[in-house]
């Protein structure tokens, strides 16, 4: 397995709708595989394929925490199937989005349907940090980002340092 450098907001590529996976290939297992290893280097709970730069539908999670012995699921073409009423805040960060957090309303519980690595239909029902942790990778596929949630004001200075923090990483 690879670890794969995460890409930082503000990056196009974070913005566009990933595309389905026809086949779950063995070059998406790798894919899968390889987001797994780095989710857990960086350390996160969940991550994207488009946040490796892979425009395709593919996410990994595993909100039990650093742990490298949990199981990881790796969702292929994830989509929510049920959305609760009742809503839930969390406070959200990102990996693209590095050392920056906002309060977040989503669902408190939402089953997702997605293929499994063996290409079989799978169908969950998620709530806490799970439901929010599956709803904020499945927006990544759809080129949405956390901050988008937040006010334009908060938004605006969010993406100021994220362009100052790629700056800095440039100059060395």
């Amino acid at each position: 397995m690879t670890i794969r450098p995460i890409l930082i907001h503000p990056e196009p590529k974070l913005r566009k709708k990933a595309l389905p996976v026809t086949v779950v290939s063995d070059q998406m297992l790798r894919l899968a595989d390889d987001m797994v290893e780095t989710m857990y280097e960086a350390p996160g709970i969940g991550l994207a394929a488009p946040q490796v730069g892979a425009l395709v539908r593919v996410i990994v999670l595993d909100c039990k925490g650093e742990d490298q012995n949990s199981d990881a699921i790796q969702m292929f073409n994830p989509k929510i199937l049920f959305a609760s009423y009742e809503k839930n805040t969390h406070e959200e960060g990102c990996l693209s989005i590095p050392d920056q957090y906002g309060e977040v309303e989503r669902p408190s519980v939402v089953t997702v349907g997605w293929i499994d690595r063996t290409g079989v239909e799978e169908q969950r029902t998620f709530n806490g940090l799970w439901a929010t942790c599956v709803q904020h990778e499945i927006d990544h596929l759809n080129g949405k980002l956390f901050i988008d949630y937040l006010t334009p004001l908060r938004r605006q200075l969010i993406t100021r340092k994220m362009k100052k923090l790629k700056r800095e990483k440039l100059q060395g």
